[in-house]
Formats: C-alpha cells, sequence, structure tokens
C-alpha cells in the first residue's frame, strides 16, 4: 500500500480549507525507460473526499497529473472537530484512505 496522504484542514468562519498531499508516482504511459521500453501508465483515477461520512468531492483524473499530487478545497459547513476523509484509486486498483479532524 502508498504511503499516507499528508491531510490538513483548518475552519476559518463557516468554510474549511481542505488540503491534501498524496505519495504516488503517477506514470503517464509515454516515458520509455533505459532500454527503451515504454513505462506502463499507473496513475490515480478517482479522488472522493467526505465529510463526516458524507460525500463532498468526487474527481477523475488521468495520467496528466503530476507525481506525489497535491488537492485543495473548501468545505462548507464544517467545524473544529469533524472528520474529512480521503480515499483515491488507481489504474492497477490500489486504494488508500486517510482521515483528518478539522481543527
Amino acid at each position: 500500500m502508498a504511503d499516507p496522504m499528508r491531510i490538513r484542514a483548518q475552519a476559518a468562519g463557516d468554510k474549511t480549507t481542505v488540503r491534501v498531499l498524496m505519495a504516488h508516482e503517477m506514470e503517464s504511459g509515454q516515458r520509455k525507460d533505459a532500454a527503451g521500453k515504454t513505462v506502463p501508465a499507473w496513475f490515480i483515477q478517482e479522488v472522493t473526499a467526505t465529510h463526516n461520512g458524507k460525500p463532498v468531492l468526487t474527481a477523475e483524473w488521468g495520467p496528466a497529473v503530476s507525481k506525489n499530487p497535491f488537492l485543495q478545497f473548501v468545505v462548507k459547513g464544517a467545524k473544529a472537530g469533524d472528520k474529512i476523509a480521503v480515499t483515491w484509486k488507481d489504474t492497477k486498483g490500489e486504494t488508500r484512505s486517510d482521515e483528518a479532524t478539522v481543527s
């Protein structure tokens, strides 16, 4: 399984800014290795985020997203102590889920 995501969720008024750093190689499928063979595509395809178990974000990504992608979004109505969970699934079927508490 991949390294944990670094998730920060900070409330300011009625809005919470969520910042996520995901550890993933994100191969596009167009690069060649030292032997000249194409490196197979391997990237995050689906990203979802929930606030206390309720979906607040869904995204479909492609091969053009950079290595170790950073994602930032705002959630309305989240308060200190609430839970924000982020899950991704890649082209090999691997998944990763991590959670943070709003501060």
